[in-house]
């Protein structure tokens, strides 16, 4: 799966202004929220993210949280991804900060798809240099350049 398929460059905010892990994943929930025009679900798929971070953290190391959730009205997987100000405490399992945070939101019947993004996500993030590139990234429109130029990479 290539992550520009559910990735919109609107969905993409650099750098984010949540201080805490609660307000990072609201944060990009509200800017997926609005890039869908899904403002009527904002509520619930800010519920499930975060009871689904409550759960077990979604930090995977690497500076890196993957926060997800499902709402009913998603008739399709979509994705926001923010990077930190500041390095964020997580709860990760490396025990390291977070600057770098992909946010997953599916709809309630699909796992497939969720678990193809995840992957995808996983294989690029193996990348040390990849990972750096992103941190690098100063504005919004240079990190998803940054992830489009990776898949146009791989893809050949």
């Amino acid at each position: 799966m290539r992550l520009t398929e559910i990735l919109s460059p609107d969905s993409v905010k650099v750098p984010l202004t949540a201080t805490t892990k609660q307000e990072a994943i609201f944060e990009l929930v509200d800017q997926l929220v609005q890039v869908m025009g899904l403002e009527k679900s904002r509520d619930e798929l800010r519920n499930n993210v975060w009871q689904r971070e409550q759960t077990r953290s979604t930090g995977i190391g690497h500076n890196v949280a993957i926060p997800h959730g499902k709402c009913k009205v998603l008739s399709r997987l979509a994705m926001a991804v923010g990077k930190t100000a500041a390095p964020m405490e997580f709860g990760s399992i490396d025990g390291k900060p977070v600057e770098i945070i992909f946010l997953l939101a599916s709809p309630m019947d699909q796992n497939g798809p969720h678990i193809q993004a995840l992957a995808s996500i996983s294989r690029m993030l193996t990348d040390p240099v990849m990972r750096n590139s992103i941190r690098a990234a100063q504005s919004a429109e240079e990190l998803y350049e940054v992830i489009t130029q990776y898949e146009a990479k791989v893809a050949t």
